[in-house]
């Protein structure tokens, strides 16, 4: 019988209609089997762990995160998989955040959630968490078939370092604009194992310190000199460029030189585009040479999700500054393609 931990943490998958008042509230997850005795035709072991209270996943934060890699880490010897219920609104910042914080992961860690409440005649929220299990319990020649951190969402399974909420009212809610999706469900669960990371040699790693200490500076045509220098000049340790296309920027020279000052006084500059599908591709085109030279690094194509986790957990290593600089710009949890050419699904 596969075991499977299945951790709680609040969203709209887990409410349903109170009858007294009318409102949404939480059920007790305990009893997941009696809320949804489809289960017990799964022949599984489901350990459940609740967050008390439940949390709405706009209060997520490095802090939980760590309580979840924990969770994970204290149950890994004792079940096959694991299972994480999230609200949808940050389950892609979670996804990815756990996917650096277990290095050596050799066992499948699936976020679902939903976009109607359990309890509703035509909630997803069912087909969401049974695939959800199946996924986690699912294994070839006795080794689990995904041995990442994954969200799964309207019968797709994405990578969760590659996943972005691209839409708030369908129930396709996510996407993976940059990397081909893990496994499809229809009529059978079939697994495109070509894209699935493979199993590690080594022992699983738990690194649990987040420096949180980052900046994000959008562009936009016409952005101000007080605009820019409100981040570049703030006591934030790294910050987030979000740039046009390939990862073009005004040339005006205010600019520049606000990033300059900004990388010489000891802060990383990393640049993504604001498009979501596609690959910074720095020194491309003359708009971004410049960054290029002054020693912004290049985010390739990193998800906004991506690059906000990988920053705290690369600035959380006590590293040297090159070394976290390098690290950026490499592919540690299968999160970015570092290449001219993105894959393209």
């Amino acid at each position: 019988m596969n075991k499977i931990f299945v951790i709680y943490t609040g969203g709209t998958i887990g409410m349903v209609n109170d009858p007294v008042n009318g409102m949404l509230i939480p059920f007790n997850f305990e009893q997941i089997k009696e809320n949804v005795p489809e289960l017990s035709r799964l022949n599984y072991h489901l350990e459940v762990h609740s967050f008390d209270p439940v949390l709405d996943s706009s209060n997520m934060d490095p802090e939980i995160w760590k309580t979840l890699a924990e969770l994970v880490y204290k149950n890994y010897d004792l079940y096959d998989g694991f299972v994480i219920l999230h609200g949808s609104d940050t389950m892609a910042f979670t996804a990815s955040a756990l996917s650096f914080m277990l290095e050596n992961l050799d066992k499948p860690v699936v976020l679902t959630g939903s976009q109607l409440p359990i309890g509703e005649i035509r909630t997803d929220a069912k087909e969401n968490l049974i695939t959800a299990l199946e996924i986690a319990a699912a294994k070839e020649n006795g080794k689990s078939l995904v041995p990442e951190v994954c969200i799964y969402f309207d019968s797709q399974l994405f990578r969760g370092n590659r996943s972005i909420k691209y839409n708030s009212e369908k129930f396709e809610a996510f996407r993976s604009p940059n990397y081909a999706v893990l496994a499809e469900a229809g009529v059978h669960l079939q697994f495109n194992k070509n894209y699935i990371l493979k199993p590690p040699t080594e022992k699983l790693i738990l690194r649990t310190n987040f420096n949180a200490n980052i900046g994000v500076l959008k562009l936009y045509p016409g952005i101000t000199p007080q605009a820019v220098q409100a981040i570049t000049t703030s006591k934030v340790d790294a910050i987030i460029l979000e740039t046009f296309g390939s990862g073009n920027t005004t040339t005006v020279q205010w600019f520049l030189d606000s990033l300059k000052d900004a990388i010489a006084n000891g802060k990383i500059i990393i640049d993504i585009s604001q498009c979501k599908k596609g690959s910074v591709q720095l020194g491309r085109y003359e708009t971004s040479k410049e960054l290029q030279k002054m020693g912004v690094l290049s985010g390739f194509d990193l998800t906004f999700e991506a690059t906000v986790t990988k920053l705290m957990f690369v600035m959380g290593l006590g590293l040297p500054l090159e070394e976290c600089r390098t690290i950026m710009e490499k592919s540690i949890r299968g999160e970015l393609t570092n290449e001219k050419t993105p894959f393209v699904s």
